[in-house]
């Protein structure tokens, strides 16, 4: 169990560590619409009935919110959220919509 766990984090690193530049942004908009706007509320301004987690722009203004900090957490499970299986691509273009909502990159 813990080699799993050190390979899952290498992983993940690694994963972060991969050039960012290629991230889609209007792409991880259309997925957080579509996987995530049921619970979260979407875009640089909150509007609308908060949902059952975060604003996304409140996530993106938190100082320990990074790319590397966001693909981890998209990489694990939680129990106040649904098992997200998101391909590498998908996770990097969710990353770099919710950092744009607060000017990061």
């Amino acid at each position: 169990m813990k080699l799993r766990r050190v390979v899952i984090a290498l992983t993940v690193l690694v994963a972060a560590a991969a050039p960012a530049a290629a991230a889609d942004i209007s792409a991880g908009r259309e997925l957080a619409r579509k996987w995530c706007s049921e619970c979260h509320v979407l875009g640089a301004v909150p509007s609308g009935a908060p949902g059952q987690g975060p604003a996304f722009a409140d996530v993106a203004r938190m100082p320990s919110t990074t790319g590397l900090s966001l693909s981890v957490f998209l990489r694990s499970s939680h129990a106040n959220m649904p098992n997200l299986i998101l391909t590498p691509t998908e996770s990097d273009d969710l990353v770099a919509y919710i950092l744009s909502l607060a000017g990061k990159s």
